[in-house]
C-alpha cells in the first residue's frame, strides 16, 4: 500500500485530539480537588461552565438536558468527560450531552454508556439526536433517564 493510498490512518481529528485533551485537565482538576463534597461541587460548577460556553442552540438545550437530568435521578453527579458535559452514578458514567458544535455535528446528542439500564432485547438505542427541547422530548428525556439509572 502506497502512502498515498486513501485508506491510509492519518490520526485523530482536531476535535478528536481536543476532546482527548480535555479529558485529561478533567482527570487532573479531579485528581487535585481535596473533599468529595468540594469535588462534586466543582464538578457542577465544570458542567454548568461548559454549558454557559456553548453556542445558542446547543446550549439552550444542553441546560434544559441538565435539569431534566438532574430532576430525574437526584443521585447522578454532573461531571465533564472528554470536554462534554456528563452524569454519573456511583463514579460510573450514565449518560452524556455532546453539542452539535463539539464535532461540527448535524445536531446535538444525548447519549448512554453501557452502565446505564436501558437493555430491550438484542438491541437498543444509547444516542439519541436532539435539535430542541419540546414537552414530549423533556418527558422522553425524563423516562430514559429513570430507565438508565433504575
Amino acid at each position: 500500500m502506497s502512502s498515498t493510498d486513501k485508506n491510509t490512518y492519518e490520526g485523530f481529528t482536531a476535535e478528536e485530539r481536543a476532546a482527548m485533551k480535555d479529558h485529561a485537565k478533567e482527570q487532573k482538576a479531579a485528581a487535585r480537588r481535596a473533599s468529595q463534597a468540594d469535588k462534586a461541587a466543582l464538578a457542577e460548577q465544570d458542567v454548568l461552565a461548559k454549558i454557559a460556553d456553548m453556542q445558542d442552540t446547543d446550549r439552550v438545550i444542553a441546560e434544559r438536558v441538565h435539569k431534566i437530568v438532574l430532576a430525574s435521578a437526584p443521585d447522578l453527579a454532573p461531571k465533564l468527560w472528554y470536554g462534554m458535559p456528563a452524569y454519573a452514578l456511583n463514579g460510573k458514567l450514565v449518560c452524556f450531552f455532546q453539542s452539535a458544535a463539539k464535532f461540527k455535528a448535524r445536531y446535538a446528542t444525548l447519549g448512554f454508556s453501557d452502565n446505564a439500564n436501558l437493555d430491550d432485547g438484542t438491541m437498543w438505542p444509547t444516542n439519541f439526536a436532539l435539535t430542541q427541547i419540546t414537552p414530549e422530548t423533556e418527558e422522553r428525556i425524563t423516562t430514559l433517564v429513570k430507565q438508565a439509572t433504575s
